[in-house]
């Protein structure tokens, strides 16, 4: 029955008067309900999709993915046939109005179209359901590369407000009701194999960050939910805004743990490679709100200075200062003064003794922290202070110029590309603005490019990156090469990128490792990888016997 009827039916019961009934109310709510029939007629027009002869390709994506025929089931997925009017054409043989296709969001309509056409083509099917279990929308992932959105969801409708939905909603409450842990993971397949594996309290956000309505929904499941995030600088990024979220708003009894996942896995990756094991200890071992903030704070070393404490002891200060609660934020204030006052209060004194090391890792005849009873040297050195990203660095700029001067070499590897991690600043910016460009108009030449990025106030960078390869005898990046020349100089920075940003997130594992550990062994592995990376960043390319074709037999990176 309708919610009306079901208020007047309770009210009857239990002897309460009812309002006067709104007739306006109840015509909207007829609304919805047909929308939700004509949600459920989609879903059923996917599914089928999925297991016909034109599913096939969708099919084998799902069998590559791991995704078994019970899971597939379980959420409901199917295939957005590539075609303008397929599901157009089926809704309306089964009823359907064009105005309720364009007000759930299935068609694409507006003053510039003159014939509406199917919003979801040539994409494999997620279902989204409200926490009643009715469709209330779909996300679609693309199977092709060339597809400027690899991911598209439905837009904001009557039934649809993805800062209210939570994917797997209606199962992950129940979860949480029974005692199981919420998961909050990044995307469709991360939930289904976290389910897949156990954890029935998996849940993603749909196409945005984590809102102030995503925690209130979180709380209503669990009063501490997991936020698992990425290793990558991505995720480090995706959980300080997600921190900053969920601070203000922290209560008695109410809070979020962090977990970060290894070596840029994602939960999916995680659970195929290393079983359900490995992500349910990671979930087990997530962090408290407090010491995640402490990390991402002190994620640089630990300052030395007193003017670098002072700061931190700011930075923390104005963290707590946000919660809204006063209790929660006077305990947090004093869990961060204790952290300060341990780290800091022991004298030089206590470390001036150059001794050995225990088999603890501290210095014989040292007193206090172990935290303290590190060297100057070491506080002074890079592997705690690190400095300024440079604007030019020559492997970053190999691979932005070998792209920009021969853009057809980005067509196979759009997904890498979107996912690297530059240092420079300048760097990060480039890639994107290529990206942006090369992605809208795949038949772009390098000149359209260069021009392009030119008049987005990149010319004076890709000035200083042309020049600063020439200098340095690097021809394989310029326009005049051919472009075999070009795509085996790209491969082989992108491939010392790869080790680069590998042996950081080394470095990271080792800085902490380190803080726990002050021995001689914990430091020599620290060193052994800032030498390595060293090497990596005065790398020259061994290639041998290539470049005839650009009229050079020369070897250079």
């Amino acid at each position: 029955m309708s919610f009306p009827e079901a208020v007047e039916l309770l009210a009857g019961r239990a002897g309460v008067p009812m309002p006067a009934r709104d007739e306006r109310a109840e015509r909207k709510a007829e609304v919805r309900r047909s929308l939700y029939e004509v949600m459920e007629l989609a879903t059923t027009y996917f599914t089928e999709a999925l297991a016909h002869n034109v599913g096939a390709r969708a099919r084998g994506y799902l069998l590559d993915r791991g995704v078994s025929g019970a899971m597939q089931q379980r959420f409901r997925i199917g295939f957005a046939p590539d075609s303008r009017n397929g599901l157009k054409e089926f809704l309306a043989a089964n009823g359907v109005s064009l105005k309720e296709m364009m007000d759930t969001g299935l068609v694409v309509h507006g003053e510039d179209i003159a014939v509406p056409y199917d919003r979801f083509r040539g994409r494999l099917m997620f279902p989204i359901t409200d926490f009643r279990g009715r469709v209330i929308a779909f996300g679609g992932r693309a199977l092709s590369a060339d597809v400027a959105a690899k991911y598209l969801n439905s837009p904001e409708t009557e039934l649809f407000h993805k800062r209210q939905t939570l994917y797997n909603g209606q199962a992950a409450r129940q979860a949480g009701y029974d005692g199981k842990p919420i998961v909050v993971v990044e995307g469709y397949l991360d939930v289904i194999a976290a389910v897949a594996a156990g954890f029935e309290g998996a849940v993603a956000p749909l196409g945005t960050a984590l809102t102030e309505d995503h925690m209130t929904l979180l709380w209503r499941m669990s009063d501490i939910p997991v936020l698992c995030f990425d290793g990558d600088s991505a995720g480090m990024r995706a959980a300080e805004r997600s921190v900053d979220i969920a601070l203000p708003m922290l209560k008695p009894g109410k809070s979020v743990k962090i977990c970060t996942l290894p070596d840029g896995l994602d939960p999916d990756d995680l659970i195929k490679q290393r079983g359900r094991d490995a992500f349910s200890e990671l979930i087990s071992g997530a962090r408290p709100l407090a010491e995640a903030i402490w990390g991402f704070e002190t994620a640089a070393g630990i300052p030395d200075a007193p003017e670098q404490r002072a700061a931190l002891e700011a930075r923390l200060r104005e963290r707590a200062g946000r919660i809204a609660d006063v209790s929660v934020r006077r305990h947090y204030s004093q869990a961060f003064d204790e952290k300060i006052s341990s780290l800091f209060t022991v004298t030089r004194n206590s470390y001036g003794n150059r001794g050995n090391f225990n088999r603890q890792g501290q210095r014989g005849g040292a007193r206090g922290n172990p935290k303290m009873l590190v060297s100057d040297t070491l506080l002074k050195s890079r592997l705690f202070k690190g400095g300024a990203a440079p604007d030019i660095i020559p492997r970053e700029a190999v691979i932005v110029m070998s792209l920009v001067n021969h853009p057809e070499l980005a067509q196979v590897r759009f997904e890498d590309l979107a996912e690297l991690e530059f240092q420079s600043m300048p760097a990060r910016q480039i890639m994107a603005a290529f990206l942006d460009l090369v992605m809208v108009q795949p038949d772009l030449g390098p000149h359209a490019v260069q021009e392009a990025l030119i008049a987005r106030g990149f010319g004076p960078i890709l000035d200083k990156m042309r020049n600063s390869l020439a200098r340095q005898g690097i021809w394989q990046a310029d326009s005049d090469s051919a472009q075999s020349d070009a795509e085996t100089g790209l491969q082989h920075a992108l491939a010392l990128h790869y080790k680069f940003v590998r042996l950081n997130r080394e470095l990271k594992a080792a800085e902490l490792a380190l803080g726990e550990d002050l021995s001689e062994h914990s430091f020599e592995r620290l060193r052994d990888i800032q030498n390595q990376i060293s090497s990596v960043d005065g790398t020259e390319a061994l290639i041998e016997g290539f470049g005839s074709l650009s009229g050079r037999v020369t070897r250079s990176l």
